[in-house]
């Protein structure tokens, strides 16, 4: 599949350099059409998908209580949620740094608007809320431990230029975690554009330079890629 897909991609030129980064194919039902290093980018999934990021049986399905407690946080952590929907991951995450700072970052405005309803029914004021682009979290340069992203990076519009905004807001020791579900295991019951191979997310997060730090396999269908900014 990703063969073809390179073979009648066409190259879309990036405004800064010049340079093809991306391709263009005819799309898959679930897919833009647009290609990113052999990958086709799926279509997000908008504010009216909230009912299923929420639902009852995601702890079931991901172990989300699992994830959580594999992650290095201090109490005084910076994190930022990049693509943060309803907050199912942000107010969890507020727990566990209650000295620290999560930024819920989101560019539907359905869900910022939720998500600022929920961060104020709930109480948190380590919670902040930002609006960030397609191309950037919009996030203070050199401010984040750790951001993450759920079962998000495949959707990105402009999966390089979010990559090297995220360099630039990352300290020069934090990390970026990807959970993905693995496309890998075909009993993973995931629609094909949505799940990512470990080969492919380190061929392109390789590609704006992070290297991989540590993978885990302890959840039951998604990778848990936690990367570092690449050494120069």
């Amino acid at each position: 599949m990703l063969l073809f897909a390179s073979c009648e991609s066409q190259p879309v030129k990036s405004k800064a350099t010049g340079a093809a980064v991306y391709g263009t194919k005819s799309p898959h039902p679930d897919g833009t059409g647009k290609v990113y290093l052999g990958r086709e980018i799926a279509h997000v999934m908008s504010a009216s998908g909230a009912a299923w990021l929420e639902r009852d049986t995601r702890q079931e399905e991901e172990n989300v209580a699992l994830a959580l407690s594999k992650l290095e946080l201090q109490p005084n952590s910076v994190v930022a949620d990049i693509g943060a929907g309803t907050g199912y991951y942000t107010f969890r995450l507020a727990l566990k740094v209650p000295q620290g700072t999560v930024y819920a970052v989101e560019v539907q405005d359905k869900f910022v608007s939720s998500l600022k309803t929920r961060k104020k029914e709930l109480g948190f004021t380590n919670v902040t809320v930002v609006k960030g682009s397609a191309q950037a979290p919009n996030l203070p340069e050199a401010s984040v431990d750790l951001a993450i992203m759920v079962d998000v990076y495949h959707e990105l519009e402009f999966p390089r230029e979010m990559l090297q905004a995220l360099q630039r807001a990352l300290k020069p020791t934090g990390k970026l975690l990807l959970l993905e579900y693995r496309a890998e295991d075909p009993s993973v019951p995931i629609k094909e554009l949505h799940k990512m191979s470990v080969a492919q997310a380190n061929k392109e997060l390789q590609a704006n330079g992070f290297s991989l730090y540590r993978r885990e396999n302890f959840l039951p269908i998604q990778h848990f890629l936690l990367y570092e900014k690449a050494k120069k």
